[in-house]
C-alpha cells in the first residue's frame, strides 16, 4: 500500500555562507525563525541542536525550511537533486507586489510569466538556488 502523505514537513537547502543566505531569506521572505543555535548556548544545548549544523530553520506557516552551511560548491539544476523550490502566493496581485519587493532589494528576477495554469516569478538566492513564486489561476 502506498504511503499517504499530506504535505511536505520540511526542506533543507545547503548554502555556502549562512550569514549571507540569512540576510537574503530574511529580507525576501521575513519568515519566523523556528530553530537556531543561541549564541550563548551551553554544551548540552549545542549537542541537542547539533542537527542544525550551524544553520537555521524557518517556519513558513506550517512547513519548515532550513538552511545548512556546507562551505563550498555551486548549485546546478541540471544535476540530480534539486531543480528549484516554488512558493505559493495567493494571486497575481501578490506576484506583482513580490516583483516590486525584489526590485526594491536589488534582487534580479525574470518577469512574471503566464504558464497557462498559473503565473510564476523566477529568481535565485545568493548560491544560485533557483526559487520561484507561483500563483495558480
Amino acid at each position: 500500500m502506498p504511503i499517504a502523505t499530506t504535505a511536505i514537513a520540511h526542506l533543507r537547502l545547503t548554502v555556502t555562507d549562512i550569514e549571507r543566505s540569512r540576510r537574503f531569506y530574511d529580507s525576501v521572505f521575513g519568515w519566523t525563525v523556528y530553530a537556531e543555535l543561541p549564541p550563548d548556548a551551553d554544551a548540552a544545548t549545542r549537542e541537542r541542536l547539533s542537527f542544525l549544523f550551524g544553520g537555521v530553520i524557518y517556519d513558513m506557516g506550517g512547513t519548515l525550511l532550513g538552511l545548512r552551511p556546507v562551505g563550498t560548491g555551486t548549485f546546478d539544476p541540471d544535476r540530480v537533486g534539486l531543480d528549484h523550490v516554488a512558493f505559493t502566493l495567493s494571486g497575481k496581485a501578490e506576484l506583482d507586489r513580490a516583483t516590486a519587493h525584489l526590485d526594491q532589494l536589488g534582487i534580479a528576477h525574470e518577469p512574471v510569466k503566464d504558464i497557462g495554469v498559473a503565473y510564476i516569478l523566477e529568481f535565485r538566492d545568493p548560491d544560485g538556488i533557483a526559487l520561484e513564486l507561483t500563483a495558480r489561476k
